[in-house]
C-alpha cells in the first residue's frame, strides 16, 4: 500500500499576491531537507503539499519527523493513497487504519471531495465509509461530537487519500522569506530559543559565538555546536562564526572600572557581530535577552548596548519569564545541552556589583581607555567559520 505525507499550509495562505513566493520557498526547503533521507516527489495543489516517496525503502517515520520541524507547515499527516473508486477506498481505509482503529472505541468519518467529477458527494462517501468500517471493526461506535479518532477521506485530483487525524506542524513561515539575521549564541538556555523563534518568522540564520580560551574550554564551544545542530533541525543549515574574545576581555578587565565590564563587553560583542553580519548579507542581530533577567538586561543597560548598533536588534524573549523560555527549550530539545556545566565567556570576569542603570557618557568614558578599533579588527580577522547541519 502506497503511503505519502500530506502537508497543510497555515499562515502562507494569507499572503495574497505574495503567496506563490512563500510556497516556492517552502517547496525548495522541503526538497533540500528531504534529499538527505531519499528521493521524493514534492508538489503543491489546493493548499496542500504532497510528499511522495519514490521508493519503498524510505523511512517514513524519519520523513514525518523531518517535515514536522520545517517552518511554514501548519499540520501534516501520513496517508495512504487509493484509487478514486469507492469500494477500493473502503478496503484501503480498513487495511491502512487497522492498528489505529483496533485501539479506539469511537470514530467518525469526514470526507472532502475536491474533485467534483467524483460520482459520490462528501456525505455519501462519509456514510459508506462509516458503514464499512463498522462492519470490519464491530467493537467501534460512531461519535460525531467527540470521537477517539477522525477518519478523513480526501478525494483530490491525483487520487483518494485516507488518514487518521492531523499532527501539528512547526507553524510560522518558511526560512528565507524574512531575510537573514545573525544570532549571538552562547551556551545558555536563552539564545538557542531566540534563534528558533526568529527562524520561525522566516529568517535565515548565521550564528556568532565568542570564545575566551583558556577561560573557556573546547568542550564549551562544542556545546554550542551541539545546540546549533538542534536549532538547525528547524532553521536548516547555517554557519557558526567563533570569535576569539580573550584579549578583549583581558583589556577591559585591566583598563576599565569593574562595574562597567559587562556593558562594555556586550558593546564589543554587538559591534563584532554586526560587522560579521554585514559582511555576509545579514540585516539584523538576534539576542536571547529577557528584560530584567540579569544586570546587562535592564532598560538602561540595553540602551547602552544598542547605542553601538547600526542594524535592528531582535529580542524575541524580551517579555518572557524563565519558565516560558525553558518550556520552549525542552520542546526543541536544547534544554539538556544548555544546562551542561561548561562556562561561556559571558561568565568570565563577572563584576561583583554590575551597573544596572549605566549612563552612556560614563560607559563611553571607560571605553575610551581601550584601542577598540584595533581590538575589534583583530577579533574579526581571526574568526573561525564552520558549517552547522542538524545531527
Amino acid at each position: 500500500m502506497k503511503e505519502i505525507i500530506l502537508l497543510k499550509l497555515g499562515e502562507i495562505v494569507l499572503k495574497g499576491l505574495n503567496r506563490k513566493n512563500f510556497e516556492d520557498t517552502l517547496l525548495r526547503c522541503l526538497r533540500r531537507r528531504l534529499a538527505v533521507i531519499g528521493a521524493f516527489q514534492v508538489r503543491a495543489a489546493q493548499s496542500t503539499i504532497y510528499v511522495e516517496p519514490l521508493n519503498d525503502a524510505i523511512d517514513m517515520d524519519e520523513t514525518a519527523d523531518c517535515v514536522s520541524k520545517i517552518f511554514g507547515i501548519a499540520a501534516y499527516a501520513r496517508a495512504c493513497v487509493a484509487e478514486k473508486d469507492l469500494e477500493q477506498m473502503k478496503i484501503a481505509a480498513a487495511d491502512y487504519l487497522a492498528d489505529t482503529l483496533d485501539g479506539v472505541q469511537t470514530f467518525k468519518v469526514e470526507a472532502k471531495r475536491s474533485d467534483k467529477k467524483f460520482a459520490y458527494t462528501s456525505p455519501e462517501i462519509s456514510a459508506a465509509m462509516g458503514e464499512y468500517l463498522l462492519e470490519k471493526f464491530p467493537h467501534l461506535t460512531v461519535n460525531v461530537h467527540e470521537p477517539d479518532v477522525i477518519v478523513t477521506v480526501e478525494v483530490r485530483d491525483f487520487g483518494a487519500y485516507i488518514r487518521a487525524g492531523l499532527e501539528r506542524g512547526a507553524g510560522g513561515i518558511p526560512v528565507g522569506t524574512g531575510g537573514k539575521a545573525c544570532v549571538l549564541i552562547s551556551g545558555g538556555i536563552d539564545s538557542p530559543v531566540a534563534a528558533y523563534m526568529m527562524a520561525k518568522r522566516g529568517l535565515e540564520l548565521m550564528a556568532v559565538h565568542f570564545a575566551s580560551p583558556p577561560y573557556t574550554s573546547e568542550r564549551a564551544e562544542q556545546k554550542v555546536v551541539e545546540l546549533l545542530q538542534r536549532v538547525a533541525a528547524y532553521s536548516g543549515r547555517l554557519k557558526m562564526y567563533t570569535v576569539p574574545f580573550t584579549k578583549i576581555q583581558e583589556q577591559i578587565r585591566e583598563k576599565c572600572k569593574e562595574e562597567y565590564f559587562t556593558i562594555i563587553m556586550r558593546r564589543f560583542m554587538m559591534e563584532i557581530a554586526q560587522q560579521l553580519a554585514a559582511a555576509k548579507g545579514a540585516q539584523a542581530l538576534i539576542t536571547g535577552e529577557s528584560l530584567g533577567q540579569v544586570a546587562s538586561q535592564t532598560i538602561g543597560a540595553i540602551a547602552c548596548t544598542d547605542a553601538v548598533c547600526r542594524m535592528p536588534v531582535f529580542r524575541p524573549l524580551l517579555g518572557m519569564d524563565k519558565e516560558e523560555i525553558i518550556e520552549i527549550s525542552r520542546r526543541i530539545d536544547t534544554f539538556d545541552i544548555s544546562i551542561q556545566p561548561y562556562e561561556d565567556c559571558c561568565t568570565v570576569f563577572t563584576p561583583r556589583h554590575p551597573r544596572t542603570r549605566p549612563e552612556l557618557a560614563k560607559v563611553l568614558a571607560e571605553e575610551s581607555h581601550l584601542d577598540s578599533a584595533v581590538l575589534i579588527e583583530e577579533a574579526v580577522q581571526n574568526t573561525v567559520v564552520r558549517d552547522i547541519q542538524k545531527e
